[in-house]
């Protein structure tokens, strides 16, 4: 597949909707969701993210990232990008979405929501997997949309190296980036199912075209054939065209997570009544007062990305997975009093995902649990993210529990 990237218009194409396996070219989905995420306020690019043993023992090409460690959420999309470290990816699945699976889901839905009527995600590295799936035009089309809905990001993939915080890793590309003139990206792709895939984009006096190779029967003749391609695009396409920049879907329904829909001028707050805090919170009302204080001095500074003074996120959640049969544990308390005073003091902090959530305490033999109850797995994964961020204690809480 090629095409003009300033006016999308196909310049050549062969079996290009036919379904095959794309190896890494997933990444580029993966990382679009990521940026889509971190554009969000779902997640930061500061985020440190805690590796899990699934991501670890994931197999090459790999970053080397251990089990239990913690890694910028930066050094995961470098490695993903550049050395299409698959450890690395997975993580960052996990790190959005809670797991693999939720955000391979995620990942189905934005290709749905892009165009790419025929193409369906299982994972987040790409490694071959039954149903996992893409075509040529889908992946081109993905490309372009890289480029233009996150132009602040491109530039990773024309990176011949880049530090992955665990070591300096080179790129999967370098030689096509080394190679041809005005090459500046995008992601390779292998696996033994697959062949050698390549999206590759370069840029000539103001010209741009994107071009596609699935199933290359080795990493030079890949290249080659890309460079062939692009070549011919070149050749074909106008001097001069007016730019179209692809249109920005509305992917709230792809995320489970806030949706940032308008923005307001913050209200002056008012102060709260004190009998108020003793109906919520109970007893002790001067140290409720106290929590409430410290919680709205916390939440002063949001995770991940602190908003503009004067500003206020004004947000409504949407979710794919229905019941709201999940919850998130704080921890185990020796009063009930101190299980209600963490309970709204964590409202407070976090009420951008737990504003619907109903605040429960539960004693057990030993002692009282503080729990907010009510939520769909993917609020309640995303709210312990966000409250591990700020080193506060959370577990997610499944139907049973």
């Amino acid at each position: 597949m090629v095409i003009d990237a300033r006016s999308g218009e196909v310049l050549h194409a062969r079996n290009a909707d036919t379904r095959l396996h794309p190896a890494s070219l997933t990444k580029m989905m993966t990382l679009y969701v990521v940026f889509d995420a971190v554009k969000r306020g779902e997640i930061s690019m500061d985020t440190e993210v805690r590796i899990s043993r699934f991501a670890a023992s994931e197999p090459p090409s790999k970053l080397g990232l251990r089990a239990g460690q913690k890694i910028a959420m930066r050094y995961l999309v470098r490695a993903a990008a550049v050395k299409s470290a698959n450890d690395a990816a997975t993580a960052l699945g996990e790190a959005i979405s809670g797991s693999e699976a939720a955000f391979a889901r995620r990942m189905t839905a934005t290709a749905k929501a892009l165009g790419m009527t025929r193409t369906t995600f299982k994972n987040a590295h790409g490694l071959t997997e039954s149903g996992h799936l893409s075509t040529a035009r889908d992946m081109t089309l993905l490309g372009r949309h890289l480029f233009y809905d996150f132009p602040e990001y491109y530039n990773l993939f024309s990176r011949t190296s880049t530090d992955a915080g665990l070591r300096t890793v080179n790129n999967t590309n370098r030689r096509l980036l080394g190679a041809y003139k005005g090459a500046d990206g995008i992601k390779t792709g292998y696996t033994r199912a697959a062949g050698f895939n390549l999206v590759a984009s370069a840029e000539r006096g103001g010209e741009r075209i994107i071009a596609t190779v699935f199933g290359g029967r080795s990493s030079a003749t890949r290249n080659a054939k890309v460079a062939e391609l692009l070549d011919l695009g070149f050749a074909r396409a106008p001097s001069r065209v007016a730019v179209r920049k692809p249109v920005k879907p509305d992917l709230g329904s792809t995320s489970a997570a806030s949706v940032v829909v308008a923005r307001s001028l913050r209200p002056i707050p008012r102060p709260v009544p004190a009998a108020t805090l003793v109906a919520d919170a109970g007893p002790a009302a001067e140290e409720v007062t106290r929590a409430v204080t410290e919680a709205i001095s916390i939440a002063a500074t949001p995770i991940p990305e602190p908003r503009p003074e004067g500003e206020l996120e004004v947000v409504t959640r949407m979710s794919s997975s229905g019941g709201r049969h999940w919850g998130i544990n704080l921890g185990n308390f020796g009063s009930r009093y101190d299980a209600e005073r963490i309970l709204l003091k964590t409202a407070l902090v976090e009420i951008g995902t737990l504003d619907d959530a109903l605040r429960k305490v539960v004693q057990g033999p030993s002692g009282y649990q503080a729990n907010f109850v009510g939520m769909t797995q993917e609020r309640a994964a995303l709210a312990c993210r966000r409250l591990a961020a700020r080193d506060m204690d959370c577990a997610t809480l499944g139907p049973a529990g």
